[in-house]
């Protein structure tokens, strides 16, 4: 419905609420025409309009717009054809007879019942915040990392840091939704684009009650969207930030489909004396979201993933060998993994489910991977037989009989110690399956136990003379003296030889990212830490991630590809902790 503005607050207030259930009711003896393709729904319930008198009055009849079930295409309701104006043209019309189609095509296209009653329920998004339990208190420290890690900074306060703020008035750019694959909403996202129209509420209607209006996405950064007003056209003053996925965000036609009222912004008032022909103008051939947007976006918060799986699991303390652990936790795919022989639960190691680090039980002896066994009492025995088992996606299979992989190859590594890093590696042994376990040349400890395990076709691998032919920085051995670092001086001091450039991936996927970009990355030497971040170089595949507010020795390399890499607005749409940046970055002076 539209509603026109009132100023006389009190006597708008009670006559609103009874003229939104008169509409109500109407709207239930009659029928609703679907949303298809995610284009304009018909708005078939008369307008209630509040006029600045006080008086409430409605203008029945057929007015608005309508989209033809046959070809998709939005028009005034009027000039279709038919007495149920269900088609823009006769052409459509006997199409959809000839064919006997019994149901609309959009909805069908929409995978939906061929029902014209059919309602889409609103559910609240996730709101768990990881400081509701007591086992993520840890969780709660505000942009502060542990001792001895960084410098202690100001930060801002956790509940004053706001995306939308920070984004400014678009000068920044946030990385599209659709360069996240392992994210929510991801697959569901091409429905959302620059130009879309919602339903949002109304911050400038001077009514107590709630009230929406239409908006247009002019900008998208992430989950967030910088939306204007309709009417506002080129005016950005009144331009604001919004996260797509808030209960409030409803495809154009919720307002006229559940009585709810609309209301032009009070500042747009004198601009336009008939509001229905200028939104029938306005709307007429636009997008907007698919009906059942806020559905997908509850389905998409679903994970595999419960509590008390075990799963194998890379030690924190022996970077080469793995130990059992159990899920504690699960937030929007993130796990809270503890290890099993923890007395308090306390020895915990966060990642994504998707992480190469976490794998199914039993794969450590598959191929031939150091593995610390654990002693379980006869209780944990007894309770581990009933919980599920995880399975994990499968890596590339890889030939090994041929050319491959030997002990005492040179190669280039992101040091696990230090992901700002890219330095000078050694293939240590070669496991099944196509793994390897990988050591630092310079700093490897006597026993191996900081060997690290890389799959043959991961990304954090890299040919010798892969940093000198992309301008990186690659760091000599500890006490290598032959500087500058030539590697053809490196391995014949060493006799060794460089591990063959065609067994490394050089596959580089159309990602999308681009630098300046914002983000919300894992903080990877603190796991259980998501701050916003900025993508500042990309070599190929691999991403160069700045935390904002931090000196750039906390960089870290990460594959594009990478499960520890989120959208603007992640964060608060599966209620993990957002590190917000340090105080130095400008905006939150």
């Amino acid at each position: 419905m539209l509603d026109g503005l009132e100023e006389e607050q009190s006597s708008c207030s009670s006559r609103s609420r009874s003229s939104t259930g008169s509409s109500a009711s109407s709207l239930e003896d009659s029928d609703e025409e679907e949303l298809g393709g995610g284009r304009l729904a018909q708005l078939t319930s008369p307008f209630t309009l509040i006029k600045t008198n006080g008086q409430v009055y409605t203008c029945p009849g057929q007015t608005g717009l309508a989209t033809c079930e046959m070809c998709g295409m939005v028009g005034v309701r009027d000039a279709f054809y038919s007495k149920t104006k269900r088609f823009c043209n006769v052409s459509c019309s006997r199409s959809f007879s000839s064919n006997s189609k019994k149901a609309s095509v959009l909805a069908r296209l929409q995978g939906r019942p061929p029902t014209k009653k059919s309602r889409v329920l609103l559910k609240h998004p996730v709101t768990t915040k990881l400081g509701t339990s007591p086992q993520n208190q840890s969780c709660q420290q505000g942009g502060a990392r542990k001792s001895g890690e960084r410098p202690p900074q100001a930060a801002v306060p956790l509940e004053g840091f706001d995306w939308g703020r920070y984004l400014g008035d678009g000068e920044m750019t946030g990385a599209p939704v659709s360069c996240f694959k392992h994210v929510s909403m991801a697959t569901a996202w091409a429905a959302v684009s620059e130009g879309v129209r919602l339903e949002v509420p109304n911050s400038d209607s001077g009514l107590t009650m709630k009230v929406y209006w239409i908006a247009g996405i002019i900008k998208l950064a992430g989950f967030e969207a910088l939306l204007r007003y309709e009417g506002f056209d080129g005016d950005s003053s009144r331009d604001f930030w919004l996260h797509l996925c808030v209960p409030d965000i409803h495809p154009v036609g919720w307002c006229a489909s559940g009585g709810q009222p609309l209301v032009p912004p009070q500042s747009l008032l004198h601009k336009f004396s008939n509001w229905r022909t200028f939104l029938i103008k306005r709307l007429t051939g636009s997008k907007t979201l698919p009906p059942d947007f806020s559905s997908q976006v509850q389905d998409s918060l679903h994970v595999p993933f419960k509590r008390q799986m075990r799963v194998e699991v890379v030690d924190k303390t022996h970077l080469c060998r793995t130990r059992v652990a159990l899920v504690e936790q699960v937030i929007g795919g993130r796990l809270r993994l503890v290890y099993e022989e923890s007395a308090d639960g306390t020895d915990d190691f966060w990642c994504h489910m998707y992480s190469p680090l976490i794998h199914n039980i039993g794969w450590s002896r598959s191929i031939g991977h150091r593995f610390k066994r654990s002693g379980e009492t006869s209780t944990n025995a007894q309770v581990t037989h009933t919980i599920p088992v995880f399975v994990p996606g499968q890596v590339r299979e890889v030939d090994q009989s041929s050319a491959w992989f030997n002990e005492g190859m040179k190669l280039e590594a992101i040091d696990p110690l230090n992901l700002s890093s890219i330095s000078v590696a050694t293939v240590r042994k070669v496991l099944a399956d196509g793994y390897l376990m990988v050591g630092i040349d310079g700093s490897e400890a006597a026993d191996g136990s900081d060997w690290f395990c890389y799959h043959c076709t991961s990304p954090s691998i890299f040919p010798s003379g892969f940093c000198e032919i992309n301008n990186i920085d690659l760091t000599p051995p500890r006490g290598y003296t032959n500087l500058p670092f030539r590697w053809f001086q490196y391995l014949k001091d060493t006799k060794s030889v460089a591990a063959p450039v065609n067994l490394f991936n050089k596959e580089v996927p159309d990602h999308g990212f681009r630098p300046g970009m914002k983000l919300e990355a894992v903080d990877l030497m603190e796991p259980r830490l998501v701050c916003v971040a900025t993508v500042t170089q990309i070599i190929h595949r691999l991403l160069r991630i700045h935390f904002d507010g931090w000196e750039d020795e906390y960089d870290q390399w990460v594959d594009c590809e990478s499960p520890d890499l989120y959208p603007v607005g992640w964060c608060q749409l599966t209620g993990y902790q957002l590190q917000p940046p340090a105080v130095s970055t400008g905006k939150y002076r």
